[in-house]
């Protein structure tokens, strides 16, 4: 629930690598950027790190982000900080900062705000499906191996 109207951005990684200086606004962050900041040593960490709120989102936002991700297809394309990101921004009615086509996806279908920072972002909503290298029989979900013949999968915008 917002408080007298403040707005508040939820950043991904991909944002905050893209950004010179943070925005005014109320920030909020799931505990998993700033481990993403830390883990390829990324100085803004340092210096902004005090003004990231880092929030947990609930598992019912969650799951309503992941049962989205599997009818689009981005599940396979979701890592699970990009989840947390989508489904911070329903808890906090917030709006989602990200270069990420995918979460911009998500976002998209399910009404969530967004706004790119480095990109112009995406022009419509995406369906993915999934294709083995070697087989070519073709999947809904993403899979590690294709349980056919074992080789790997890539993601295909669906026709």
């Amino acid at each position: 629930m917002r408080l007298c109207n403040a707005m508040v951005l939820i950043l991904d990684s991909s944002a905050i690598f893209a950004m010179e200086d943070l925005p005014q606004d109320d920030i909020a962050v799931p505990a998993g950027v700033v481990d993403e900041l830390r883990r390829y040593n990324d100085k803004r960490v340092d210096r902004w790190g005090d003004l990231l709120r880092v929030s947990e989102c609930t598992e019912r936002a969650i799951a309503k982000v992941r049962e989205t991700a599997l009818k689009s297809g981005d599940a396979g394309r979701l890592s699970d900080v990009d989840v947390h990101v989508i489904a911070l921004a329903i808890d906090l009615d917030g709006i989602v900062l990200t270069d990420d086509f995918s979460i911009q996806n998500v976002c998209k279908i399910m009404n969530i705000e967004y706004r790119p920072v480095g990109t112009e972002g995406i022009k419509k909503v995406e369906k993915w499906n999934y294709r083995c290298n070697g087989c070519g029989k073709w999947y809904k979900e993403k899979m590690s191996d294709c349980p056919v013949c074992g080789s790997s999968m890539k993601a295909h915008r669906k026709r």
